[in-house]
């Protein structure tokens, strides 16, 4: 592996591949970032992660990592500089991204992809989704972070779940009763981690330079 920076596999606009990336930004950590097209994912990637999902993290020793919130807690282990893995407030922190893999993102699939479901209709799905939301509403009436006045890995475990709730309608989001969820929503969005998290690059092609993310830490 290329000067043995780890690689990443990824792709921009998945939540778990942005949180990957946030984890690995925060962590100070660079790695060989190889962007991919979900319809024609590279054969590199798939023979040491036939799943198929990305993100994918092949570290410079061979070992694989190929669930995003693990990504983010290795990283994290490694060099934590802001104290995201704080130990007091880690198990809730791990309690609220499995609340949010899980139940969260089951209604936001069926609300993003309504059509698709059409059990229900999707302001009933989008219903079911702010049931997740509120308990964020609640926590952000107390802190400026969803678990203190600090960043931890809740938030950024989270924060690319919610925006992509928010982007299914800016209108009706920016409507809803949760002004501090839609504050905090709003700092990410400017958050630089976050601007360079969301940095566009072409997809990945065998000879391709190796391109490294960031570029500087």
């Amino acid at each position: 592996m290329t000067a043995s920076l780890h690689r990443l596999y990824s792709f921009r606009r998945c939540p778990y591949a942005m949180r990957a990336r946030l984890g690995l930004l925060f962590a100070g950590l660079q790695v060989e970032l190889r962007e991919i097209v979900l319809k024609n994912k590279p054969a590199q990637m798939l023979a040491i992660s036939p799943k198929g999902t990305v993100p994918v993290l092949q570290l410079s020793d061979g070992t694989v990592i190929e669930e995003s919130r693990e990504i983010m807690a290795w990283a994290l282990e490694q060099q934590d500089p802001q104290g995201l893995l704080d130990a007091k407030v880690l198990h809730q922190a791990n309690a609220l991204i499995e609340q949010n893999d899980n139940e969260f993102k089951h209604w936001l699939d069926r609300y993003k992809y309504a059509d698709r479901h059409p059990e229900m209709t999707q302001t009933e799905y989008r219903q079911r989704g702010e049931a997740f939301l509120q308990v964020l509403e609640e926590l952000l009436t107390k802190n400026s972070f969803l678990l203190g006045d600090n960043v931890t890995i809740a938030d950024i475990g989270i924060m690319p779940f919610v925006r992509q709730f928010a982007h299914v309608d800016r209108n009706v989001f920016y409507s809803l009763p949760y002004p501090n969820l839609q504050l905090w929503l709003q700092h990410w969005l400017e958050h630089p981690l976050f601007l360079q998290t969301m940095a566009k690059f072409q997809p990945w092609q065998e000879g391709d330079d190796v391109v490294v993310f960031p570029s500087c830490v």
